[in-house]
């Protein structure tokens, strides 16, 4: 739903409808419908951002909006309806806000059958993106709650969240695989040392999620933790996802394991894609429902793009076919359209290109012995490679500039410098891709390097072949932080661990466009 209204009236408007028809509240908390998952926003721009919350009941999802954390000129936006059918959650895109200003937002819901029944206010915030060449900061990573790691208060919880929360950025992009899907969290898993990981658990993460509210039970397990809930409530996310929404590995070809009763691939994909979408604050595509590629600008200095590498791949498989088809599709030749059309129209300093995929790691699907990914081996473009040969080759020819990849899903953090000089394919300019990973799941790596594109390893901190799943408490959890210096344009990329140590950084100097 768009809330549309004027910059002048958000600046001038007098405190809101809801601090003057609200009517006294039940004296039990338990009698008001609550916020049960905290408030977060996301896919902010210039001049808006989605605000999310659920509640525990049938109701309506009062929002107010200030410039202020005093919230003095609030004002209070229409109401909109949270209802079983979307497990009660609800979101708002706000809109024709001031740009580089912080926004503050509170959120209660009233109930819908008793509509004198209002629970208490949640606050969050964000800040619009510049509409001037100020300063910029984010941080990225992926991979949450995988490998039976769950929530554990004796490690701290989620710590990484608390540790990208220090930095204050601007958004936060997550990298997909925001749950896992397919793996189950138990009381306790035994450590190679004797000791003992103790989990919180709900039920619905016993097992492998197949229905639609399995799906929404393991992205809400994942907001029991209070780290995670504190920074949603400051950081907006600009969300994408990979494989663990749904499964390990998925494809339309998926041969799913025992676990699963539900054999249908594509009906498990719908039902996570539904959940994925009821549970993030993305601003959702008219002319396709859920839709996950996007661009999100984020003013003069900086394009996100928002890559999707599952919705559109084809079945995974050897990946070695020698001209471009339905068998290699990795990205799908709309959202290759999409993406070269943006890059060439726009005008950021930067364009950064978020897949959720490495481009030269090699990640095999292990049960069928073929690529997972984009990479196949050392040699000639083949398979899925054709698509990043376009895209590189485009880039080189239009010419753009400053192109940035960020990436996570390997589970351990790294830097490549892609050298045409070094590469079995040559048609494309100079550029880095950075890995970051994993916030809150088991450490691997480091995974295979496929010469094709020609990437160098500029820096790797992974656990070793013979230290593979390390937990979270070994302190192996890494994101990346963005710095965009306002006045230079300089991009300063910094892959840090979860007790925020600086391990790598690099200043990128800007190409005129």
């Amino acid at each position: 739903m768009h809330i549309k209204f004027s910059r002048r009236r958000f600046l001038t408007t007098g405190a809101g409808a809801l601090g003057t028809i609200a009517m006294p509240y039940p004296s039990r908390a338990a009698d008001r419908p609550a916020v049960t998952h905290g408030v977060q926003s996301g896919d902010v721009t210039v001049d808006g951002g989605v605000v999310w919350a659920r509640t525990d009941r049938p109701a309506q999802m009062l929002v107010e909006v200030a410039t202020t954390e005093s919230f003095k000129n609030a004002r209070a936006l229409p109401p909109i309806t949270a209802l079983p059918e979307s497990d009660f959650t609800a979101k708002m895109l706000i809109e024709n806000l001031p740009g580089g200003q912080d926004i503050f937002y509170r959120v209660r819901f009233r109930d819908l059958s008793h509509s004198a029944v209002e629970g208490e206010a949640v606050v969050g915030r964000f800040r619009t993106a510049p509409a001037d060449r100020r300063d910029v900061s984010f941080v990225w990573g992926g991979d949450v709650a995988g490998q039976g790691w769950g929530i554990n208060p004796d490690d701290g919880g989620m710590f990484t969240f608390s540790a990208m929360r220090t930095h204050r950025p601007d958004f936060f992009l997550h990298s997909g695989d925001a749950i896992y899907a397919d793996g189950p969290i138990q009381s306790e898993v035994k450590l190679a040392d004797g000791k003992i990981w103790k989990n919180l658990t709900i039920p619905e993460k016993a097992k492998v999620a197949e229905t639609l509210d399995e799906f929404r039970a393991a992205h809400k397990y994942n907001l029991t933790d209070g780290n995670l809930r504190a920074f949603n409530a400051e950081v907006p996310i600009f969300v994408q996802w990979d494989d663990h929404e749904v499964t390990n590995n998925w494809s339309l070809s998926k041969d799913l394991p025992a676990t699963y009763k539900e054999r249908n691939i594509a009906l498990l994909a719908a039902r996570a894609g539904r959940a994925f979408h009821e549970m993030y604050p993305l601003r959702e595509s008219i002319n396709e429902p859920g839709r996950v590629y996007r661009q999100i600008a984020y003013g003069p200095h900086l394009d996100v793009f928002v890559l999707d590498e599952r919705s559109y791949r084809g079945a995974n498989g050897p990946n070695l076919e020698t001209e471009y088809g339905p068998a290699s599709y990795f990205l799908g030749p709309d959202q290759i359209a999409w993406l070269k059309r943006g890059l060439i129209n726009s005008r950021a300093t930067w364009k950064v290109i978020a897949s959720d995929m490495p481009l030269s790691l090699v990640v095999s699907d292990t049960p069928k012995g073929g690529s997972e990914a984009i990479a196949q081996g050392d040699g000639p473009v083949r398979g899925r490679e054709f698509e990043i040969a376009d895209i590189l080759r485009f880039i080189k020819m239009a010419p753009i500039s400053n192109t940035v990849w960020l990436t996570a899903d390997v589970h351990y953090a790294a830097a490549h410098y892609y050298d045409p000089n070094k590469a079995q394919f040559q048609e494309f300019e100079p550029f880095w891709e950075f890995v970051s990973g994993p916030l809150h799941a088991g450490t691997f790596g480091p995974a295979a390097l496929d010469n094709t594109f020609g990437p160098e390893v500029r820096f790797v901190k992974a656990p070793g072949k013979d230290s593979q799943n390390l937990p979270p408490s070994a302190g192996m959890q890494f994101f990346g932080h963005v710095k965009i210096d306002g006045a230079s344009g300089q991009m300063t990329v910094t892959l840090r661990d979860r007790a925020d140590v600086a391990l790598w950084s690099t200043t990128l100097d800007p190409k005129p466009s």
